[in-house]
């Protein structure tokens, strides 16, 4: 039988999506699923850019540039400016999904065996992106007793060598939702530029910032020029995960016409999803303005009740939709599969993400789940009730 690639083998099963089966049998036998486990909006995609798939005239559906278009390239530099972001459309490169981008990012910094550092938990899926590109993670660990707050500074530095090609950030986090703030973003600026290394930001949640808090983008940082690549997508924004439109954006030249080139190899980002996410820009700050009221409630609600849970922590999250929820129990990875395999409470169980896959270090976050709150609010409030009933059962 002909073999199998070691990267193939070595590539990791997403943590999101491998209990699938088992919630897809818990269905068929009757038990209704609250889905905690993945980030996938139940808010409506703005009616705008519905519209404008349904109403549009294209006669012949065809390969748009591989960059993007141009016009929403420069929309999409205007929605930037907006946000103090000085970009214009050759910044830009439109890509499949925020995952491409992260893609072209690493395809265009690394080499097979560079190196680099992400505090973790981080996405899941960087670590499929990062053996996919035969790059190394090396992580530097962040604390749920610190609310995962950036650690220490001289914690990367410790971890530099001459592997080392760049600091990889999400912000808000995607598993944590922790918003990094203005004092922490300049910390990282400093270390990139004095060991002349990249910093990349995933910034897809960018809009979900609570309590007043401001997102602060590596991109309004004039001095990273050289330096900074933010990686962006429609998915959450706009409640559009189907749509798999992103972006890279960096003013370092040599980067743009470099991930080019790995964007020609694709030929073009989808033609479609760029007519709807381009009438997304026109998308009303109201929308944002309910969305965000909508998920402060949301949060607030599944922190409330998690915390009535003895022997329960939970970190407060200020940033996107996601929390990370250290259970009583020694493998969360077991709980989640039960959960979902032998469990049911009034014909109903939930679906959770256990956290040990958005660590990279060995035998970390095993206790822990992470959770999206994007259900609503009386959702929640009976998922939890769920998890409370079951950690009797399961600890019995």
């Amino acid at each position: 039988m002909p073999a199998i690639s070691n990267k193939g083998k070595s590539m990791p099963e997403s943590p999101i999506r491998k209990l699938v089966p088992y919630a897809e049998a818990a269905k068929k036998r009757g038990t209704k699923v609250y889905h905690l486990n993945i980030g996938q909006p139940d808010i409506k995609t703005p009616k705008v850019a519905l519209d404008a798939i349904k109403n549009n005239t294209v006669e012949v559906l065809e390969y748009s540039r591989s960059e993007g278009s141009e016009t929403y390239r420069q929309k999409i530099a205007s929605y930037y400016q907006k946000k103090h972001i000085n970009v214009s459309a050759t910044d830009i490169i439109v890509t499949t999904g925020g995952s491409e981008a992260l893609l072209f990012a690493l395809g265009t910094i690394a080499d097979v065996s560079d190196e680099i550092i992400i505090p973790e938990p981080f996405y899941a899926n960087y670590n499929g992106f990062a053996t996919a590109s035969g790059v190394k993670v090396v992580p530097v660990i962040s604390k749920i007793d610190d609310n995962f707050a950036l650690p220490p500074i001289e914690e990367f530095e410790k971890l530099i060598t001459p592997k080392t090609k760049a600091i990889l950030i999400c912000n808000p986090g995607n598993p944590t939702g922790y918003l990094y703030s203005k004092e922490e973003i300049n910390k990282l600026a400093e270390i990139v530029k004095k060991h002349d290394l990249f910093l990349i930001s995933d910034e897809v949640y960018r809009e979900f910032a609570y309590e007043g808090a401001k997102h602060v983008s590596i991109m309004e940082d004039e001095s990273l020029a050289e330096h900074a690549i933010m990686i962006d997508s429609v998915s959450k924004r706009y409640s559009m995960c189907g749509a798999r439109i992103g972006y890279i954006v960096s003013k370092n030249k040599q980067v743009i016409s470099t991930a080019l080139k790995f964007a020609q190899a694709r030929l073009s980002p989808p033609t479609y999803a760029q007519i709807a996410s381009e009438a997304a820009l026109e998308t009303p700050q109201s929308y944002f303005d309910e969305v965000i009221h909508e998920y402060v409630d949301r949060r607030n609600t599944l922190v409330a009740e998690l915390e009535k849970i003895d022997g329960v922590k939970v970190a407060k999250p200020r940033g996107a939709f996601y929390c990370i929820v250290e259970l009583p129990v020694k493998n969360a990875d077991d709980f989640a599969q039960w959960l979902l395999e032998k469990f049911e409470y009034n014909g109903e169980t939930v679906m959770v993400a256990p956290a040990a896959g958005f660590y990279s270090t060995p035998g970390i976050g095993l206790n822990q789940v992470r959770i999206a709150y994007v259900l609503k609010k009386e959702d929640l409030i009976k998922s939890v009730n769920i998890i409370k009933e079951a950690l009797k059962q399961y600890n019995n």
